[in-house]
């Protein structure tokens, strides 16, 4: 049996949703995934990030992370997103990322890639679900197969029991409000055992 090739493809300013891409990295790899972790390039002004003391050094921290491609994509069997919401939808980030995937697309080559996604907000109602889904309607038009988590395991009730996406909310420090850790493991395995079943051909029951 081949082994899954996942991409963890992420956005995140000040660390929130890059620590969910390592949490999710460490659930695939668990599931037996071929993990990378990949960043899209960040698009802001450099003022902007000068401004932001948290910002600055996520970046700076971050330096080494690759840049995801269009080669990552046709490499990966799997993806999980991970992007922080912006008035309800993607960042700019994000979004211009997917935005050169046409090429791909008009190939077939993103048909039947495995999906799942995940994101972040400063307060509960911030546009959790919403951002999710913006990001799921790109990857109908991939043709693309998306695996929600669902209610599937009691760690996404800790998480605050969304079934569309793990999703957390984060104060004005930075510090994430709801345990979220298991919630994304479940899902990175999740998206590796069904990614299995398409890539292998078999349906087995995965055990979490």
């Amino acid at each position: 049996m081949n082994n899954v090739k996942l991409a963890v493809i992420y956005y995140s300013s000040t660390g929130t949703n890059y620590k969910m891409a390592e949490w999710a990295a460490e659930g695939a790899i668990q599931a037996g995934a071929d993990v990378k972790i990949l960043k899209v390039p960040e698009l802001a002004p450099e003022a902007a990030i000068q401004s932001n003391p948290a910002w600055k050094a996520h970046l700076e921290a971050t330096k080494d992370v690759p840049t995801a491609s269009l080669e990552d994509l046709e490499w990966a069997d799997a993806i999980i997103f991970s992007s922080p919401t912006r008035f309800g939808n993607l960042p700019g980030q994000m979004k211009q990322f997917l935005d050169t995937t046409g090429r791909l697309w008009f190939q077939g080559k993103l048909a039947n890639k495995v999906v799942s996604a995940m994101t972040s907000a400063s307060n509960l109602h911030g546009g959790h679900e919403a951002t999710i889904l913006s990001l799921y309607t790109t990857m109908y038009h991939w043709g693309a197969i998306v695996v929600s988590p669902g209610y599937t395991d009691q760690s996404l009730f800790a998480a605050g029991g969304n079934p569309y996406g793990t999703s957390v909310t984060v104060d004005r420090e930075g510090n994430m409000k709801e345990d979220v850790r298991g919630a994304v493991i479940h899902q990175a395995n999740r998206t590796v055992a069904v990614a299995g079943w398409v890539k292998n051909g078999k349906q087995v029951q995965p055990e979490y």
